[in-house]
């Protein structure tokens, strides 16, 4: 694997990261205005490719820390964790 290549895998999930800590934030400000949501399903598939977003915006925001069902995005982050330090681990730069 090329090393450009690694690059922009890094930058895309950095982005999907992102864009879950959005999503949790966005989703705080429609649920203090009482506006229209964002569906739990979109925001725990948003913490399952983007966990640590998703965790540092549950934490940020203080939203969905309470719910059971949104306790699985910290096992996602657990299993991203866990590939990430087998993936870097195995680099060779």
């Amino acid at each position: 694997m090329s090393i450009e290549f690694t690059y922009a895998l890094m930058a895309a999930y950095a982005v999907l990261n992102c864009i879950s800590f959005a999503l949790f934030g966005i989703d705080k400000r429609k649920a203090v205005r009482g506006t229209y949501r964002i569906k739990e399903s979109t925001l725990l598939a948003a913490g399952l490719v983007g966990p640590f977003g998703a965790t540092t915006g549950m934490e940020v925001f203080r939203h969905k820390t309470k719910k059971p069902k949104f306790k699985v995005i910290y096992v996602f982050l657990l299993a991203h964790l866990i590939v990430l330090a087998f993936l870097v681990s195995d680099l060779r730069f």
